[in-house]
């Protein structure tokens, strides 16, 4: 959606075939394309032997059929999901049908904030709400197999329940879709929340690791880097937000027509949300005022 960073968009991995990534890692992508997915959703394989699935992906018979025939002759002992939006989790039921092993992550789904008086959440069609993990992880506890550890990392922001995992082995994070080389992640209220989302970055622009696994596309490399240019960019839409708040600008909608210049029509409601996220964090951190609760159908204006 912007072109100041970066990007990786040069990835044409085929679904369903299954490419090692790194010694203790193989990954497929599902056949799940689109604006928001990229190429499909990856699915990682983490271990030899007895394994983790991680993110299972969709639920498309030919991409479950792909990740249990990956793992034939193998032993499925954890399925972790990084969160709990359609194109990661729904596959994790039918591969736990499959091989019996427990599913692992923060927490169901749920809003990062109460929906507002007469507020509907635009985002319930993507949320997978019926997944529960069998077994719930807190930040900073570990997971270990055959071989690997994985190491949980709170990063909310994309969505409330968004884990990124460590794997100690390889020096790497499977960084789901907080961090991704072919796009910035979306960040829309009320499932997500930018003050958690930039908070998060924070962290992880903190940490050694300087290779990343996300949920779409490529690996991110030199990912310190990367972070550090994730951050100036929504530190930037924000500086742009609040210019235009300046030139009286004052809904949603007008600030995204001006701001996001040659944005694909299908992009448009993400934008907003994004606009709207970033907006929410303007008003709690007290830079701009609106009246009554931040939403769409908002105005909003500089604080004095």
């Amino acid at each position: 959606m912007t072109d100041d960073i970066a990007f990786d968009r040069k990835f044409d991995v085929p679904a369903g075939r299954v490419d090692r990534v790194t010694p203790r890692v193989r990954r497929i992508v599902a056949p799940n394309p689109s604006p928001f997915t990229f190429t499909g959703t990856c699915s990682y394989i983490i271990g030899e032997g007895r394994v983790a699935i991680l993110d299972p992906g969709p639920d498309d018979p030919a991409h479950v059929a792909a990740l249990l025939d990956a793992v034939r002759g193998e032993e499925v002992t954890h399925i972790v999901v990084t969160h709990t939006h359609r194109d990661h989790s729904p596959a994790a039921a039918a591969v736990k049908a499959a091989t019996g092993a427990p599913t692992v992550a923060e927490g169901p789904h749920r809003a990062a904030r109460p929906l507002a008086i007469g507020e509907v959440n635009p985002l319930d069609a993507s949320a997978d709400t019926d997944f529960r993990p069998d077994i719930r992880m807190a930040d900073g506890e570990t997971l270990a197999g055959d071989g690997w550890t994985l190491s949980a990392i709170a990063t909310p922001g994309h969505t409330a329940n968004h884990f990124a995992f460590a794997l100690a082995e390889d020096g790497l994070i499977f960084s789901g879709d907080h961090v991704m080389a072919w796009a910035t992640s979306i960040v829309a209220p009320p499932d997500g929340s930018m003050g958690d989302y930039i908070h998060s970055l924070e962290r992880l622009a903190a940490r050694p690791e300087t290779v990343y696994l996300p949920g779409h596309g490529g690996p991110v490399r030199d990912a310190p880097a990367f972070v550090a240019d994730y951050l100036a960019h929504r530190l930037a839409r924000e500086a742009a937000i609040l210019r235009a708040l300046d030139r009286e600008v004052e809904t949603v909608p007008d600030l995204v027509r001006g701001i996001y210049i040659g944005l694909d029509p299908r992009l448009v409601g993400a934008a907003s949300l994004t606009v709207l996220a970033h907006l929410e964090h303007l008003v709690a951190s007290g830079r701009v005022v609106t009246d009554g609760a931040a939403a769409i159908s908002g105005r909003f204006r500089p604080a004095a």
